[in-house]
């Protein structure tokens, strides 16, 4: 993310259309045809969902997607905040996530901060929110 984010520039720079993109101060939309101001620019790729959740294979499909090129991700790293966010979803109290040393060497060498939100499940009642896979990177 950053105020001076151009997309088609990230575009270009990661070799991959984003999902999702804004410039800040354009005028978006939401899915009830109510519009607000992008408040800074955003670049975003979602990663496929998998049942069950798999975070480390989930991560390893964006960044197969992007190049592995670290001047163009310390290029990006010194101009925008760059964040792999993970909302996980548990279906129960208490469940498992790993990443792996690889890929957390490999976030770390493009400068990729990993932000998780865990929200914990009932035993007795299924949660009615999905997984929803994280973004990468939002620059």
């Amino acid at each position: 993310m950053g105020d001076s984010l151009i997309p088609e520039e990230v575009t270009s720079m990661l070799g991959e259309v984003p999902t999702e993109a804004q410039r800040k101060g354009q005028e978006l939309r939401g899915p009830t045809g109510i519009s607000r101001t992008a408040k800074f620019g955003m670049w975003r790729l979602r990663a496929t969902e998998t049942t069950p959740g798999d975070l480390d294979a989930q991560v390893q499909e964006s960044l197969a997607q992007l190049t592995d090129d670290s001047t163009v991700w310390n290029r990006l790293a010194s101009q925008y905040n760059i964040d792999l966010y993970c909302g996980w979803f548990m279906e129960k109290e208490n469940e498992g996530l790993g990443v792996s040393a690889g890929t957390l060497r490999e976030l770390g060498v493009r400068g990729i901060e990993l932000s998780l939100d865990i929200y914990s499940g009932d035993s007795d009642t299924p949660n009615p929110i999905k997984h929803d896979p994280g973004a990468l990177p939002e620059g």
